[in-house]
C-alpha cells in the first residue's frame, strides 16, 4: 500500500464519522464508497473496516436491510425535535420546492428569449437588410413609371379580342388533333406493323404539290400533319426521318 493510501485509511474513521454526522441519512458501505472516493482517495477495504470499526465503537449505527449493512449516525447525539419544529421544517420545504419551480420557470422563460434573440438579426444585417429592400423597391418604382409612360398599351377591348382568338384556335386545334388521330388510328387497324413503324416508314399517300414526288411529300407532310397536331412524334420514339 502506498503511503498516500495508508494515511488515507488512517484518516478514514474521523472522515466518514463527520460525513455521516453531517448528512445524517442511511448509506450502505458502497454508497460511502462512491462518495468519497474521489475526494479523500479511500479505498473500499479501508472504507468498509472503518465503518465496521466505528459502528463496533457506537459512533454509528449499523441495521441489516435484506443481505447488506445500513450505516447511519446516532441519533442519540441529535436534540430531539419537536412536532412543532417539524411542522415548520415542512412548512420551509415547500416554501423552498415552490421557489425552486418558480425559478425553474423563469429560466426556461429566459432561454426562450435568448433563443429568439439568436436567431433574430443583429443591427448591423437588419440595415444591410433595408438597404437592399430599399433598392429592390427604387427598382420596381421606376418599372411601375416606365409603365405608366408608355404609349402602346393594349386596350380592354384588344385584350378581349385576343382571348377570343386563342379560344377559337385552341377549340380548331382539338378539333384537328381528334380528326388526326382517329384517322392514324384507321390506317393502323390494318397497317401489319406497329405505330413506330408506321411514322418513319412514311407509307401514307398524301397530296402533294406539282414537281414534288409522292414519297418526298408524304415524309413532308406527315411531319407537318405530326407537329400542327399535336399527335406523337418521331422524337417521342426516338428515331429520325430517313432522307428522301
Amino acid at each position: 500500500m502506498s503511503k498516500s493510501r495508508a494515511e488515507a485509511a488512517a484518516g478514514a474513521p474521523g472522515v466518514l464519522l463527520r460525513y455521516l454526522q453531517e448528512q445524517n441519512r442511511p448509506y450502505s458501505a458502497q454508497d460511502v464508497f462512491g462518495n468519497l472516493q474521489r475526494e479523500h482517495g479511500l479505498g473500499k477495504a479501508a472504507v468498509v473496516k472503518a465503518l465496521e470499526q466505528l459502528a463496533q465503537q457506537g459512533k454509528i449505527k449499523e441495521k441489516m436491510y435484506g443481505k447488506q449493512k445500513i450505516y447511519f449516525a446516532n441519533q442519540d447525539q441529535f436534540d430531539m425535535v419537536s412536532d412543532a419544529d417539524l411542522q415548520g421544517l415542512d412548512a420551509k420545504i415547500v416554501a423552498l420546492a415552490a421557489k425552486v419551480q418558480h425559478l425553474q420557470q423563469s429560466c426556461r422563460h429566459m432561454e426562450a428569449e435568448l433563443k429568439e434573440l439568436n436567431s433574430a438579426l443583429t443591427t448591423p444585417e437588419m440595415q444591410k437588410e433595408i438597404q437592399e429592400l430599399k433598392k429592390e423597391c427604387a427598382g420596381y418604382t421606376e418599372r411601375l413609371k416606365n409603365i405608366k409612360a408608355a404609349t402602346n398599351h393594349v386596350t380592354p377591348e384588344e385584350k378581349e379580342q385576343v382571348y377570343r382568338e386563342k379560344q377559337k384556335y385552341c377549340k380548331e386545334w382539338r378539333k384537328r388533333k381528334r380528326l388526326a388521330t382517329e384517322l392514324c388510328d384507321a390506317i393502323l387497324e390494318g397497317y401489319p406493323k406497329s405505330k413506330k413503324q408506321f411514322f418513319v416508314s412514311g407509307s401514307v399517300s398524301l397530296p402533294c404539290s406539282p414537281g414534288v414526288s409522292s414519297r418526298e411529300a408524304s415524309f413532308s407532310c406527315l411531319a407537318a400533319l405530326q407537329e400542327e397536331v399535336g399527335i406523337e412524334t418521331d422524337e417521342d420514339y426516338n428515331v429520325t426521318l430517313p432522307d428522301p
